[in-house]
């Protein structure tokens, strides 16, 4: 009878709704009271806990342990990786979950940061820095629209996205995650990508998901030579010597902006500000984000980022905790250099029965989560709507990133090449011609990506092939001129750090080759970041950025033949050599290309 009655009053709390939309707020946070108020301590604690699906013992520790949440990281995919293998995953878990003592729904996170970018067939959109120089409010708006959408499809209610760093250092691997070097850019991007996410009220459409502002904070202000482990030739995860008034002039803005729209998480940062883990500085959360800018959604550590913070692991756990983050990224594996999430369980509960975190703290974070799964629609609808997945990789959301990929190129130089001539023959080469892995860089289905065809798409030689005759491998005939594709190979976070952005040896020799031919061409680079490729362009008659453009590779070929007008504007400096770096136009930089510039043509 007892286990009747609980059951009969979780029902109650977890799926009564007002008839007056003004008393929701009052009535959701009386609701959370009276879960909180049934909770052991076990099962905050649980609460507060993210795994990686990976790296589970077993299904049925969903419910034993009352997990909170879990995610999947780069590469944490079905068996079956399409949109319905996602969908049967998704709710398989829930269904656990909804069996534990209390009922609470999990929260599921994803890295869907340039589209659902882990699923085969997923639209995958151009990445922030593209976004960045097309500085388009309504299109990055609706790009994340169509990205929740499609992640709404599998399930999946929560992504860790957008990424609203301001990267000052070209040499960063993350710094094509970021849109701009300039705070307001940065802002109005971040602001338009939560709103598409999360729509204008959390949870008021199916397809609402709730977003997820990182890195706080001043991840992109980290110091050569600092970087992960203080390793001297890495730069990711380092220390950043930074003021609060600078603090507070540059980096917090895109993160007022978040809150102002709603947000409903945030993300700790892997980085130190002046040699103190962000992971362990209560002053950022505690006193800055949530009691001063009134953040009341909850904060999620990074990726084992508690595990990087100086002591033991017990230490980590009772300092990040404190210190305000809500829910922890354990995510659960020995296999990884991290700690099992059982061992997180075991210690965070002697931690609490020790005194060193209060349950008053536990209370908070808590509360806090439980606001977010309430707000976002999910205590009523936990379950996947598989109407949505008809909508995934739609030839509508193709064409949007097709839209997308058209007004983040930027052209850097012209000798009258551009636009080219449908009516002519090309020769089209280099490394990033026929490679959707490439032209859509890390983050795609796996954490690294991958080059080749690794997910379904348009190549930009496919794109260009809409329009002109080309030829891809016979140099032995009279060609009218040549597209020479270049650029990075995929990388994600430090794997990325590098103080040699030059091109490939690889793709010089394409390059050269070209050159030899004796006939105008043009160069498309796709890069995460400026690269210092002066000859290059000085060489070449037309020089094209088109950054890391995703699966839409015809977006490229609009432009080169001017289906459609020619608008991006950087919005990064593009240094003069690796001495000029990091070259922001507020460090007095004396760039090659300064912030803004780009060469523009029209429709023919």
């Amino acid at each position: 009878m007892k286990n009747l009655t609980l059951l009969v009053l979780l029902t109650s709390l977890l799926f009564s709704c007002s008839n007056n939309k003004g008393n929701e707020v009052e009535n959701n946070e009386s609701k959370i009271d009276s879960i909180i108020a049934l909770m052991t301590i076990e099962e905050k604690i649980g609460q507060m806990t993210q795994i990686d699906q990976q790296f589970l013992d077993t299904i049925t520790d969903i419910a034993d342990y009352s997990i909170g949440s879990l995610l999947s990281g780069g590469g944490s995919n079905p068996d079956t990786n399409n949109f319905k293998g996602w969908a049967d995953m998704y709710d398989a878990y829930q269904e656990v979950a909804l069996t534990s003592r209390l009922g609470i729904p999990l929260i599921y996170g994803v890295d869907a940061v340039h589209g659902h970018n882990n699923v085969l067939g997923a639209t995958m959109f151009p990445h922030n820095v593209g976004l960045g120089c097309a500085n388009d409010y309504e299109l990055c708006r609706k790009v994340s629209e169509a990205t929740a959408i499609e992640v709404a499809a599998t399930g999946i209610n929560w992504n860790f996205s957008p990424c609203i760093a301001i990267p000052q250092d070209e040499k960063w691997g993350r710094h094509y995650e970021g849109y701009s070097e300039h705070v307001d850019i940065v802002s109005e991007m971040g602001e338009a990508s939560i709103i598409g996410y999360q729509t204008k009220e959390l949870g008021s459409v199916n397809y609402s998901i709730v977003a997820c502002a990182k890195h706080f904070i001043a991840d992109g202000a980290t110091i050569w030579g600092t970087g992960m482990g203080n390793k001297a030739d890495k730069i990711d995860r380092g220390n950043a010597p930074i003021s609060d008034s600078l603090i507070r002039a540059k980096y917090l803005p895109p993160y007022q902006k978040a809150i102002d729209a709603g947000v409903g998480t945030i993300m700790a940062s892997f980085n130190s500000i002046n040699d103190l883990k962000c992971h362990a500085n209560g002053y950022l959360f505690n006193d800055l984000l949530k009691d001063e800018m009134g953040f009341d959604g909850f904060v999620i550590s990074d990726w084992q980022g508690i595990d990087e913070i100086p002591g033991d692991y017990k230490s980590d756990i009772i300092n990040s905790v404190n210190a305000g983050l809500d829910m922890i990224m354990v995510p659960g594996a020995v296999k990884w250099d991290g700690e099992h999430y059982k061992t997180f369980l075991n210690l965070f509960k002697e931690a609490v029965d020790e005194g060193l975190i209060t349950e008053e703290r536990l209370n908070d974070a808590v509360r806090r989560i439980l606001r977010i799964k309430y707000r976002s629609g999910l205590m009523k609808n936990p379950m996947t709507d598989r109407t949505l997945i008809e909508k995934a990789g739609s030839d509508e959301h193709k064409a949007l990133a097709r839209e997308a990929v058209q007004k983040s190129l930027v052209l850097l130089k012209n000798n009258d090449l551009l636009p080219l001539d449908e009516s002519k023959n090309y020769f089209v080469t280099g490394s990033g011609a026929d490679d959707i892995g490439k032209q859509c860089g890390g983050w795609t289905i796996e954490w690294q990506g991958g080059l080749g065809n690794i997910t379904p798409g348009t190549s930009i030689i496919e794109g260009i092939e809409e329009f002109a005759t080309t030829n891809r491998t016979s140099k032995n005939q009279i060609f009218d001129a040549a597209i020479v594709v270049v650029g990075e190979d995929p990388y994600t976070e430090m794997e990325g750090d590098s103080d040699k952005l030059f091109l490939s040896e690889k793709d010089k020799k394409s390059i050269e080759e070209v050159k030899k031919m004796g006939i105008p061409y043009v160069v498309v680079l796709i890069t995460g970041r400026p690269l210092i490729v002066n000859e290059t362009i000085d060489d070449s008659d037309a020089f094209l950025v088109a950054w890391l453009p995703g699966t839409e590779g015809g977006g490229v070929a609009d432009i080169l033949f001017g289906k459609e007008n020619l608008t991006g504007k950087l919005s990064f400096s593009w240094p003069k050599s690796m001495e000029d770096i990091p070259c922001n136009y507020d460090n007095d930089c004396d760039a090659l290309f300064p912030l803004g510039f780009g060469l523009t043509y029209s429709k023919k």
